[in-house]
């Protein structure tokens, strides 16, 4: 009997840590739902990490940088007859700022934006501040080779000057990370090549 009693006993006992055991390992092991919900919520962080300012620059600076594009493809469409350093140059702007356009259009969809700015519908490309006009965009088209390469210098630099007042205004008043790093590059790229265009003006 007391044998008996014993052997119950212990067993009782390797029960109990065996569940004490089992408690620990389920309180130290996060659930896929438990993760999943925390991932979810780190992005939605992320995405809220901006300000109007943020909202503001990537709305302005994406139809800036789309028509940069329209005029480099102009010039280059131009064929042999453009200067082969303003025809590498115009290269260089749309490598640059492709990528840059698909990177902010993500962003405004992750801030549940839209991509245009509802006061800028229907507006002339001149309203906005460096922005060339229809105009200027057909002289641009309507120019020869050769003096499609000084007229494109020209508007360039206007362009460009008025992409880094946008760009300095965000490094200043912006919140979201990616959008004020993308803000200093910008002053930082288009400030050295307003410096090489107004050379490249200045030696034609």
């Amino acid at each position: 009997m007391q044998t008996t009693t014993m052997r119950a006993l212990a067993a009782a006992a390797a029960l109990a840590i065996g569940l004490t055991l089992a408690g620990c390992s389920t309180n130290n092991t996060s659930s896929p739902e438990t993760s999943s919900s925390e991932s979810s919520s780190s992005k939605s962080t992320s995405a809220a990490s901006h300000n109007d300012q943020d909202v503001k620059f990537t709305q302005q600076m994406l139809p800036h940088h789309q028509q940069a594009i329209e005029m480099s493809d102009m010039l280059l469409a131009k064929g042999s007859g453009v200067q082969a350093d303003v025809g590498t140059l115009a290269k260089q702007i749309k490598a640059e700022q492709v990528p840059e356009i698909m990177e902010m259009t993500g962003w405004l969809k992750a801030w549940n934006k839209p991509t245009q700015m509802p006061s800028m519908s229907g507006m002339n490309h001149s309203a906005m501040s460096g922005m060339m006009s229809d105009s200027d965009m057909q002289d641009l088209q309507n120019a020869s080779p050769r003096d499609a390469g000084q007229l494109y210098l020209e508007q360039m630099i206007q362009h460009h000057t008025s992409a880094v007042d946008m760009a300095k205004t965000e490094v200043t008043k912006g919140k979201n990370a990616d959008a004020v790093a993308l803000a200093k590059s910008i002053v930082q790229s288009q400030t050295e090549q307003i410096t090489q265009m107004q050379d490249m003006l200045a030696s034609k």
